[in-house]
């Protein structure tokens, strides 16, 4: 990792000057400017008169377009290296000397230019993400001693209060405590619209922040909408979710993709043969009957149309517009490998809990028995379930209250847990029993076949399933499940379209749940029953059978099996470090839908360095045999050349506008 880092640093065209950030594509343009005077005087000017004149012009061009190539050489071959830039001052160089100065000029222009639109590629590519730093306002109003004060982000703490105005950025990362209002977070999640935001019921005990609901959370850097909120710093400035997203970018820009690691190498031998070859080539004339200048002309022509420059460039202009691409619309890549390897994939391994499912139970089923109304019963199973602390029975209550519109009366009282059967209660002076088969044989109690015969139907589909007892009689029954997320059909039908051939659920509920479920939503296949090792077991099996397998988890569950994989995927890791370091692609928002996207922008860009990679080696392939048989001149070997630079830089840009294609 070390030795790729001190490899970009030299390939690092972030030059300042007398223009500032665009100095390079300001001396490029000057170069091009002079080339032109010069070549304008030596057409159409008095031969005798302006020959001078012409070679100024050609010597100012040279000047301005050598001058961060001469720089950049030079730095390379202090640490023992001849590349690129060294043969195209050396080819500059052989063209003056040969009287070719309007060729050399229009090289060095080009390769300028080429230099400068890498540049400003790899630039825009960068920024796109590390605008995220901007985001961060400079201060913050802060509660103190029931006053407050402005004070600087660096100087907030943990524990500290913020106000947070109407239609302000929000200063650091942390939970509502008071008010409530709309906030867009586009900036972390890539969401387009405003989630709701509300006060969290205490502060007493907090979870991490990872674990507290998403609909109390605030993320710095964000955009508060018109409401008023007072939020309590969870994170330092330097810890948020924000700095960690642009300490990891910057961590991306080390990581070569597979391709550019084979291109490095590629060029590490190339290079010098390239020069070897020059340097006998000049010597032609030994052997053939040409002049002295002939066989060097022919060498330096050959030097133009043999330099890798395209290649250098085309596949690291890729992979940073993909991945800015990407940071726009709310995912981080981490690096060149993960963006390559997931534009291979054909077989996708997805946790279930939070990933296809909600991860929180649903209340499913209220089926009443006998003389029971559907209404009654939820009102008595309301009553009763609110009154519980177990999390099954705080669903339940909060979706019967949705689904049948109605308020806790407190009807209920002696509410009793019964260890592994269930609950009971008093309602309307009457004993309640809601749980397992078990807790109604043990009252005495038996089960209608009609009901039992739902019961036993809803297992096998997945729900769990309560009985619902009064009066020695069960009156009914109730069922929860973790249900599909509302877009997991049409995501995994958009996957299937972009050419995913199989999606397989890893899941450590029943096999009756992950089959049911499965179903549902279109998977391929299931995998139930399985601990943390085990799903890790089952991602060696894939791996085995279909080579290359992506799995999407939740980065921290899931951390084993994702770290087996050839491409992890963490979903809704705004605000968890874990997810956000152990896996390659992070979704900061907890959008599955997001999936189709990343995989479709993987593969263009995958489509785009081979593009890139077929044009840069295709043109010296054709022109280095060319040039040797002396079928083209310099002037073509240049413009042919660079030109095929300008068009794999302008190829990758492309990315930067990728739009899934329905």
């Amino acid at each position: 990792m070390a030795e790729d880092h001190k490899e970009d640093q030299t390939h690092n065209h972030d030059h300042n000057g007398i223009f500032g950030p665009r100095t390079e594509l300001y001396f490029s343009m000057l170069c091009g400017v002079f080339l032109l005077i010069g070549f304008l005087i030596q057409m159409f000017g008095a031969e005798t008169q302006s020959a001078w004149l012409y070679l100024i012009a050609y010597v100012i061009a040279y000047g301005f377009g050598g001058y961060y190539i001469a720089i950049e050489a030079f730095e390379k071959i202090k640490k023992g290296g001849f590349e690129i830039d060294f043969l195209m001052i050396a080819a500059a160089i052989g063209a003056a000397y040969i009287g070719s100065w309007a060729e050399g000029a229009l090289l060095l222009f080009l390769f300028s230019l080429g230099h400068a639109l890498e540049n400003y590629a790899m630039n825009k590519a960068k920024k796109s993400i590390e605008a995220l730093g901007d985001l961060t306002p400079k201060t913050a109003l802060v509660k103190r001693d029931g006053k407050i004060e402005e004070v600087g982000v660096e100087d907030l703490k943990i524990n500290d209060v913020i106000v947070v105005k109407p239609n302000s950025k929000i200063a650091a990362d942390g939970v509502i405590i008071e008010g409530s209002s709309a906030i867009n977070q586009a900036s972390i999640t890539g969401e387009s619209m405003p989630i709701d935001k509300t006060a969290i019921a205490t502060t007493d005990k907090l979870p991490d922040f990872k674990d507290i609901d998403a609909s109390h959370v605030v993320f710095t850097g964000t955009l508060n909408g018109d409401g008023s909120i007072e939020v309590l710093v969870l994170k330092l400035s330097k810890d948020s979710t924000v700095a960690r997203l642009i300490k990891m970018v910057s961590e991306v820009e080390t990581q070569k993709s597979p391709t550019q690691r084979l291109t490095k190498k590629f060029e590490k031998w190339y290079v010098p043969i390239v020069i070897i070859v020059v340097f006998v080539l000049c010597f032609a004339y030994m052997v053939v009957d040409e002049s002295f200048n002939e066989s060097l002309y022919r060498a330096i022509t050959v030097l133009v149309a043999a330099s890798p420059c395209a290649l250098a460039i085309s596949t690291p202009s890729a992979v940073l517009s993909g991945i800015a691409r990407a940071a726009q619309k709310g995912v981080l890549i981490k690096g060149g490998k993960a963006l390559e390897d997931l534009g291979t994939i054909e077989t996708i391994a997805f946790d279930k809990t939070g990933t296809l499912t909600e991860g929180k139970p649903k209340l499913t089923n209220l089926i009443p028995h006998d003389t029971y109304s559907e209404e009654d019963l939820a009102r008595l199973v309301l009553e009763v379930e609110s009154l519980s602390n177990h999390p099954l029975a705080k669903a339940i209550a909060k979706d019967v209250k949705s689904k049948y519109t109605m308020v806790h009366e407190n009807l209920a009282s002696n509410v009793s847990a019964i260890q592994g059967k269930g609950i009971s209660a008093t309602y309307q002076d009457k004993t309640v029993f809601i749980g397992n088969e078990k807790l109604m044989a043990d009252e005495g109690m038996n089960i209608a076949p009609e009901l039992r015969s739902k019961m036993e139907g809803l297992l096998k589909e997945g729900h769990t399933a309560m009985l619902i007892g009064q009066d020695a009689a069960v009156i009914g029954l109730v069922s929860v499940m973790d249900v599909p997320r509302k877009t997991a059909v049409e995501t995994l039908k958009r996957l299937k379209t972009i050419g995913i051939q199989r999606m397989v659920m890893l899941t450590g509920d029943h096999q009756n749940v992950g089959d049911s479920i499965a179903k549902q939503i279109g998977l391929t296949e299931a995998k139930g029953n399985l601990l943390p090792e085990d799903k890790v077991e089952a991602i060696k099996e894939l791996m085995q059978r279909d080579g290359k397998i992506a799995m999407v988890g939740d980065g921290v569950n899931d951390a084993p099996a994702m770290a087996y994989s050839t491409v992890s995927v963490a979903m809704g890791a705004a605000g968890s470090d874990v997810a956000l370091e152990t896996a390659d692609v992070a979704l900061m928002s907890d959008k599955i839908e997001m999936l189709p996207f990343v995989i479709g922008l993987s593969r263009a860009s995958k489509r785009i360095i081979k593009q890139n990679i077929f044009i840069s080696m295709g043109v010296v392939a054709l022109l280095v045999p060319a040039t040797i048989l002396d079928l083209t001149n310099i002037g073509m070997a240049v413009a042919f050349h660079e030109g095929s630079t300008l068009v794999v830089v302008i190829n990758a840009l492309r990315l930067l506008a990728y739009t899934e294609k329905e």
